[in-house]
């Protein structure tokens, strides 16, 4: 009788909202088939990822290669020689130009595909080509870095962890089953999770491993136990656990623990199941439904592979399995605005009074950042009615895998107007125009943070890059002390202090490559007043300056910054101004590492807010798969770049970080909210048009007495009404669980 019910019940929810909008559905077009007057991009292929079966091609290929000897078995010890990724490499952006906007020749489509050898302890990367079938394989270490990164400096793989968990379950936990089943419960109720730097120099692998509760949010369920095991040999049984640290105290061995807890010398935990405060699970039953926006006319953008268009927008885009989004031949009105545009880093430092965990200072290039892009949930990740993409990647794996609905476009009315005025002055009418903007997104997912990554282009040719943090925060167990380096946010529960720095590339055109950069202000000067010439008064005035090298243009949080920065060209818009993008920064940072920090030289990008550099293909990232694991001797140390060359008339590259101060709190329970946090950046026109081009989008809206209030003329929303109508709502499915990393 309640299903009957519930079931007559929702018919007539449905009828009395169909009739409400009209029978009619909206518009229903497939974003990713060829509309309108774009009908394909011959280059686009030049920046697109790499297929499933590009990526099993150049798998194969490599296998076969004697030179290269891989091993044959499907578990990838660190003692053999394995493909550890496979992912595009992009071509030279001369070649790329030549193609793309003289008729040259197309560059080759290459892979690099990076191999850990155990046996020679090497890290190798290779070039792999012509794809898609391919035929030659060429060592480029070399020429990606200035030195071969330390075998050491490699990505702890899946396999790895696995020797780990069963050297540290099976050979040093059970040496204190009686302290642990006290102190934690039994063995089967908790596990790890690992704590990087592993070291103190160049070649070190010794790693802190906390316990943590196997609950919903284990990330807030610290036990007060932490393990520091050296696995730098490539013989696991030659493994060994350097010390323990139970309840704040530090101890050589597992016995040693032993025999001081039977002893009385230690501060004993006594096991207590605790209450499951980290679930996202919904404390009561969901009643409400959030608003869904829809496009009557149906999709205004199309997409054709990895290309998109938008309006007068038009890029590709791609998800490197390192570095995340990065979108490429940016145009605006077919002009090209910039040539890349992409995520470089994300670091977060920690402050902490634990021996384990005061040294954290996480690089998720070096776990990958686009690797934990999963699937998107509709309607919440995104907007129901967007367009989700998958993506295909090639790391730490034996097969190629594809990632359902792991990117999502979608056009979005931000409910505000871009531009308005009012005018009730001698002429009364009424000029305004909805901000909607076209979003790119993807959210990855790296441990215990969750990071919505949003590329947004403008009608009037701004674009904004912007990056949202949400998940769980990183806590300690909470001892004497640790209040200095954070709050307490659950029962023995430490959320420590750390900040957030992210860094992006972003590979300017304006009006062609040769730029320059220029900077503008304002400062107070003392005038006369021309018919009170006795007074005087204080006016602001535009100050201009123009950066011409590398060091000058390295523009450091800590000094005093000038607040317009512009890439601009020597070419002129119709008022005889330099046409220029201005780069406007949008941080809450916290205060990066001090210089004389080791580990320094692995961010060295976040000591500055924006820096200027000359393009190199050789200089093409701020940050490597290898800083994470050598932060000592890094395989990429940015401030290298900075060395006084001239950036006037030049190509140039700004290197812009952001990121927020996060000082843990009660309401980042169980989860941190994306309001208020994160940070990015827009790219705005300054004076490179003639006038605001947004003054010719369709969606423009004119009033003044003269015209019907229900013409549609100049105002498409008095048509709004007849042209109501139901979204096609698609049905609601979610497999990304299937996707998930098991160890």
């Amino acid at each position: 009788m309640y299903l009957a019910g519930l079931f007559l019940w929702t018919a007539f929810a449905v009828l009395t909202c169909a009739q409400a909008l009209g029978t009619k559905k909206c518009a229903q077009e497939d974003a990713t088939k060829t509309t309108g007057a774009h009908q394909s991009n011959p280059h686009s292929w030049l920046f697109a990822e790499l297929s499933a079966g590009e990526l099993a091609a150049i798998r194969d290929y490599m296998k076969a290669q004697s030179d290269v000897n891989l091993s044959q078995a499907a578990f990838k010890h660190p003692s053999g020689d394995h493909i550890f990724s496979i992912e595009l490499r992009v071509p030279r952006k001369r070649e790329a130009l030549l193609y793309m906007d003289a008729g040259g020749e197309p560059p080759p489509r290459e892979a690099t595909v990076v191999v850990f050898s155990g046996t020679q302890r090497k890290v190798v990367e290779y070039a792999v080509g012509p794809l898609p079938k391919p035929t030659v394989h060429r060592d480029v270490t070399s020429s990606n870095y200035d030195h071969y990164p330390h075998f050491n400096a490699r990505t702890v793989t899946k396999d790895e962890y696995q020797l780990l968990l069963q050297h540290l379950f099976r050979q040093e936990l059970p040496k204190a089953r009686q302290v642990l089943q006290e102190s934690f419960g039994p063995e089967k109720t908790y596990f790890f999770n690992d704590v990087v730097p592993r070291g103190f120099r160049s070649g070190d692998r010794s790693t802190w491993f906390s316990f943590l509760r196997n609950k919903a949010g284990f990330y807030l369920h610290p036990l007060g136990l932490d393990v520091l095991l050296d696995h730098s040999d490539t013989n696991s049984t030659k493994w060994r656990l350097l010390k323990v640290l139970y309840n704040g105290q530090l101890f050589n061995s597992m016995e040693e623990l032993c025999a001081q807890y039977e002893a009385g010398n230690v501060t004993r935990i006594l096991y207590q199941d605790r209450a499951d405060y980290a679930t996202l699970k919904p404390q009561r039953k969901p009643t409400g439904s959030p608003p869904v926006q829809a496009e009557p006319k149906g999709r205004r953008y199309s997409i054709q592979n990895n290309w998109v268009t938008y309006l007068d927008w038009s890029f590709t885009f791609s998800l490197s399995t390192f570095t995340g989004m990065r979108v490429f031949d940016v145009r605006f009105r077919g002009e090209r605005i910039a040539y890349e545009i992409s995520v470089q880093e994300a670091a977060s430092f920690y402050g902490s009074n634990s021996a384990a965990t005061m040294l954290t200072k996480f690089l998720d290039s070096g776990y990958g950042i686009g690797r934990f892009a999963h699937e998107l949930v509709r309607g919440v990740d995104c907007p129901y009615l967007a367009t989700y993409l998958n993506s295909s990647r090639f790391i730490d794996t034996e097969e190629p895998e594809t990632f359902r609905n792991s990117l999502c476009i979608f056009e979005h009315n931000q409910g505000r107007p871009l531009r308005r005025h009012f005018s009730d002055y001698f002429l009364s009418n009424y000029g305004g125009l909805v901000s909607s903007v076209l979003i790119v997104r993807t959210i990855t997912s790296i441990g215990n943070y969750d990071f919505v990554w949003d590329f947004m282009f403008y009608q009037n040719g701004a674009l904004e890059a912007r990056v949202f943090p949400t998940g769980y925060i990183y806590s300690n167990h909470l001892t004497e002390g640790g209040l200095e380096y954070g709050h307490q946010v659950a029962e023995d529960v430490l959320g420590m202090i750390h900040t957030h720095f992210v860094n992006f590339k972003v590979d300017l055109d304006v009006a062609g490559t040769n730029n320059y950069f220029l900077t503008k202000d304002m400062a107070y000067h003392e005038v006369q007043i021309p018919w009170s010439p006795e007074r005087r008064v204080q006016v602001p005035k535009l100050v201009e300056k123009q950066l011409k090298t590398e060091n000058e243009a390295a523009l450091r949080f800590d000094q005093k910054i000038p607040r317009y920065l512009h890439i601009a060209s020597n070419k002129t818009n119709k008022w005889g101004h330099n046409r220029s993008y201005r780069i406007q920064v949008l941080s809450f940072n916290g205060d990066h590492l001090p210089e004389s920090v080791p580990e320094e030289a692995a961010v060295s990008w976040a000591r500055y807010k924006v820096a200027i550099t000359k393009h190199k293909d050789h200089e093409s990232t701020s940050s490597s798969l290898y800083n994470q694991n050598d932060m000592w001797s890094p395989a990429v140390n940015f401030s290298s770049y900075i060395n006084g060359e001239s950036i006037e008339n030049e190509d140039l590259v700004a290197w812009i970080s952001t990121g927020f101060l996060h000082i843990p709190h009660a309401e980042d329970i169980p989860n941190t909210v994306t309001a208020g946090n994160g940070g990015g950046f827009f790219l705005r026109p300054h004076n490179y048009f003639d006038e605001d081009p947004s003054i010719n989008s369709p969606d423009s809206v004119y009033l003044d007495p003269s015209i019907p209030s229900d013409s549609c003329e100049l105002n498409p929303n008095a048509c709004l009404q007849k042209e109501a109508c139901m979204p096609n709502l698609p049905a609601f499915t979610y497999n990304g669980f299937d996707e998930v990393i098991q160890i």
